[in-house]
């Protein structure tokens, strides 16, 4: 029997498979594949981020199997988006989960407000360590603090989080005719605001516990799962 492509696009933090442990298991029902983006490597040096890298790593994964759903997270949204504009025939679906798409909601007051608090350490960040950038980034975005750098991979994490481009440069606009889920973890208005508008827009809009990380959450794991098996549906009685 064949089955669906899902392809899952990890944010910032832990990336692979790791980024996605709630959704391991729809490996059994999908070809589900855990992408890693450029410059995420458990072993290697990270390098600069590349949302053109990133949108062709994805565009190929789907590629190969002539589409395929979407579930990304984060920063992770601003690649997908990318290649459904580009691709729009590849891809199935859209599940965008706290989406760093920043660029769509520029004019509106949270997004302001964030990027006002973030630019400045953006502009600095080449003269700052790892360390320094890390523990102000966590600060800033989160209000949390930062453990010590005591690990060859936490070095790397660092180091990793301060290549990446700020996530409102990239030039986003809405893909119509794509079936798209936007989920938060209805903690922070910057999100809310991005997911509103996406809503207006035709999305469907959910909110499920589990802060910035509502796809970790059973219900929101199961939010996921239920839109990609609908629209799954939809287009097997479509073909029909």
């Amino acid at each position: 029997m064949h089955k669906q492509r899902v392809v899952f696009v990890h944010g910032v933090g832990s990336f692979g498979a790791a980024a996605w442990p709630k959704q391991h298991g729809m490996a059994l029902g999908y070809d589900a594949l855990f992408l890693r983006r450029h410059g995420f490597d458990p072993a290697a040096e990270p390098l600069e981020s590349d949302v053109a890298a990133d949108v062709r790593i994805l565009l190929g994964s789907l590629t190969s199997s002539g589409g395929g759903h979407v579930v990304a997270h984060e920063q992770g949204a601003v690649s997908a988006m990318l290649a459904a504009l580009e691709r729009p025939d590849l891809v199935h679906s859209l599940s965008l989960v706290e989406p760093a798409c920043l660029s769509l909601t520029a004019e509106l007051p949270a997004t302001a407000s964030h990027r006002a608090l973030m630019e400045p350490l953006f502009q600095v960040r080449n003269q700052l360590s790892d360390a320094d950038y890390e523990r102000e980034y966590f600060r800033r975005a989160y209000s949390v603090k930062t453990g010590g750098l005591d690990t060859p991979e936490a070095r790397r994490s660092a180091l990793r989080l301060r290549l990446q481009a700020p996530p409102w440069e990239a030039p986003l606009h809405i893909v119509p005719g794509v079936p798209t889920l936007v989920l938060t973890g209805g903690w922070e208005p910057l999100y809310e605001e991005i997911a509103g508008y996406l809503e207006e827009t035709g999305a469907l809009r959910r909110v499920a516990a589990g802060g910035h990380r509502p796809q970790d959450s059973a219900d929101g794991d199961r939010i996921i799962r239920r839109f990609i098996a609908d629209v799954g549906r939809s287009m097997s009685v479509q073909a029909s």
